[in-house]
């Protein structure tokens, strides 16, 4: 400050009016510096704020999306479409989860995404429920079935028995048998003997018994002669017919008219010199069965 010193030796009067506008310009700057760093650090930490909220509900969101990966891991089912429907949602999880949201648009996005997502996983859990529980149902009514058709084929096989034994009862039943079979040694007038050297035939006669059930018509009749020795007589090792699945070897046949009534039958075995002194067994067959049998014997005297 120039201070002036006049002529009467006094000092002139100080002007105050420039240092305190300059004083108040200062406040003035000073309190709008103070007001920008306070809103400065204001902005800022509501930056701050808004940053950890926004990475908070990314986070939760991400969690989210894990959660409903771990939902679309559970969810099983056989049919195919859905399965591809469920694989190109469980895709969609990890890109959204690769995704860095770090705005609040990017932030509303991916929330309308999972929600999304969350709606199509319900529907899917509505299907998969809905075709577990049908294929309950299946399961069930199939086991059932199964178990019917276990009983039917139970059934049946009772079935299957009782007609067998009533088929063996028939057959049996159906059987001709002969009764009062006789087999004797003649000579050759005629005259039983036991001597084997006054025999010239062996006659073996028998009835075939009257049987209402069996066929009728014409009947094949086989005799077997055994000897002793367990070998057969005949005429010609060609003489065979058919036994229990075997041919078998007989020493004389008779065809005969059966009429489903009782007739006599008599077969004729000429002494062609193979009987020998002993016991014989001699077997009569009709329609594959031994029908009868006798025995006789053959003495030297």
């Amino acid at each position: 400050m120039a201070e002036q010193i006049t002529n009467s030796g006094k000092i002139p009067e100080i002007k105050k009016g420039a240092p305190i506008g300059m004083i108040a310009l200062s406040i003035i700057l000073t309190a709008a510096l103070v007001f920008l760093v306070v809103m400065y650090f204001d902005q800022k930490n509501k930056m701050v704020e808004m940053e950890t909220a926004l990475t908070q509900e990314k986070d939760s969101l991400a969690n989210e999306l894990r959660l409903m990966m771990h939902a679309y891991d559970t969810l099983k089912t056989d049919n195919d479409s859905l399965n591809a429907g469920l694989e190109r949602q469980k895709q969609r999880i990890a890109q959204l989860l690769s995704v860095n949201a770090s705005n609040v648009q990017l932030i509303r996005k991916y929330k309308a995404e999972i929600s999304t997502m969350r709606e199509i996983m319900k529907s899917y859990i509505v299907q998969i429920d809905s075709l577990n529980t049908r294929n309950k149902i299946l399961v069930a009514e199939n086991t059932q079935i199964k178990q019917q058709i276990t009983e039917v084929q139970n059934v049946n096989t009772e079935l299957e028995k009782v007609r067998d034994a009533l088929t063996e009862k028939v057959e049996v039943a159906s059987v001709i048998q002969a009764k009062n079979i006789s087999a004797v040694a003649v000579n050759k007038k005629n005259k039983e003997t036991s001597r084997l050297s006054l025999m010239s035939k062996l006659r073996v006669g028998f009835t075939l018994r009257e049987n209402p059930i069996a066929s009728a018509g014409q009947k094949q009749v086989y005799l077997r002669v055994i000897r002793p020795d367990s070998l057969v007589i005949t005429t010609s090792p060609d003489n065979l017919f058919e036994f229990e699945g075997n041919r078998i070897i007989f020493s004389a046949t008779r065809t005969i008219d059966y009429m489903n009534q009782d007739i006599e039958v008599t077969i004729w075995v000429d002494n062609t010199g193979d009987f020998i002194v002993g016991n014989y067994l001699a077997e009569v067959y009709l329609d594959g069965v031994m029908i009868g049998k006798t025995t006789f014997v053959l003495t030297k005297r």
